[in-house]
């Protein structure tokens, strides 16, 4: 699954879209928005499970537990997110 981030701040996703919902338990994180410093380099990017749910759809939920066995699933301020823990600018 390729998901496209479109707004980020301090490191959360805040608005994002699918590009491609195949293979909902491997998604990857794709960055096209302005962002400040601060915004990418504080650790993982991390896009809340609910906007991973709208996206997948029912496959997404049974990916949850092999998420949660990578350590993907994160808390950050008692929301559950998938954290991206690597990423890398991409020339389009």
């Amino acid at each position: 699954m390729r998901i496209r981030a479109l707004s980020v701040f301090e490191g959360v996703v805040y608005h994002c879209y699918a590009l491609d919902t195949a293979h909902p338990c491997r998604p990857v994180l794709e960055v096209e928005a302005r962002t400040q410093p601060g915004d990418l380099d504080a650790g993982p990017l991390l896009v809340a499970v609910a906007d991973y749910l709208r996206m997948a759809g029912a496959a997404g939920r049974d990916c949850l537990p092999e998420l949660a066995r990578k350590g993907r699933l994160v808390e950050h301020q008692n929301v559950t997110h998938i954290a991206f823990p690597t990423w890398a600018p991409v020339d389009d």
